[in-house]
């Protein structure tokens, strides 16, 4: 397999247009550059410059073999790259969990920043509510949390507010009794299915009298009010996106209501350097 120093040698002749330039560009000797590259020719058995003109030009094979050199070269720069952040103690995975009152254009921009910064760590995703949020970073399941702020955390937690709020509504189906209504009150609501959010890590802290259907995640408390079962509060960006004509907001009394975001994370389990990075520009 060719050396680093071979496909360098070979790639810059190219691009400089001479081995001459290529050796300037290198800091080496330009017979190094031209052994360099004849050695290349050597071990894959074809020619890669035509030599007859004063200036060595590309063969059609060296045009297709400077694409193949050039991205062993970049994917041996990021593996390098990878190894010096893993050995200075960089997390091989980072995890962060969401929940879906959480939609946020500095998110998207800072992931996109993140992949140009961090482009071979893995990162993983995923999405709860409240309490299953709190025991997912505590637990050390997820480095980093965005939770509907809560009055008080766990001591071991530390929390931290975004900028960003979202609301919250009230939804049901077009062909619900409650679709036409206005000014609805709390006890026009209590006559009506409630559909609303349960934690898996701790179903008691849903239970309610009254007629309630619960699932642990927004969309499919959607998909039930889709479909005609109850009323139930989804984050306004979620059904704009993804609700479409299925679902008519309620005019209900204090509703619609602003939710403040946190960060959360783990006194315990803090975030290594990748997500500490992240973390910081969701905060500044």
């Amino acid at each position: 397999m060719a050396s680093n120093e071979v496909l360098q040698a070979f790639v810059q002749a190219a691009t400089q247009g001479s081995f001459s330039a290529a050796a300037r560009k290198l800091g080496k000797s330009q017979s190094t550059v031209s052994a360099a590259v004849a050695s290349l020719e050597i071990d894959l058995d074809v020619v890669l410059f035509d030599r007859s003109s004063r200036k060595p030009a590309l063969t059609p094979a060296g045009h297709v073999l400077l694409q193949r050199a050039e991205q062993v070269l970049e994917a041996s720069s990021r593996l390098a790259l990878a190894a010096s952040q893993l050995s200075q103690g960089l997390e091989p995975k980072l995890t962060i969990a969401m929940s879906d009152t959480y939609q946020s254009d500095r998110f998207e921009i800072a992931l996109k920043a993140f992949e140009q910064r961090y482009p071979d760590l893995e990162l993983e995703c995923l999405i709860a509510e409240c309490e299953d949020l709190i025991a997912l970073v505590q637990s050390g399941r997820a480095q980093i949390a965005f939770i509907e702020k809560q009055d008080t955390y766990p001591p071991d937690l530390t929390g931290a507010p975004v900028e960003e709020r979202t609301e919250i509504a009230l939804f049901v189906a077009p062909t619900h009794p409650l679709a036409h209504l206005k000014n609805i009150c709390s006890q026009t609501l209590q006559h009506h299915r409630e559909l609303r959010l349960a934690s898996i890590i701790n179903p008691n802290e849903t239970r309610a009298t009254g007629r309630v259907w619960s699932a642990p995640s927004y969309l499919m408390l959607m998909e039930m009010a889709q479909l005609g079962f109850g009323w139930a509060p989804i984050p306004r960006w979620l059904v704009e996106r993804f609700g479409g004509d299925h679902l008519v907001e309620l005019k209900a009394r204090s509703w619609p209501r602003s939710v403040a975001v946190d960060a959360l994370w783990s006194r315990h389990h803090p975030p290594g350097p990748a997500g500490s990075w992240l973390l910081a520009k969701m905060l500044e």
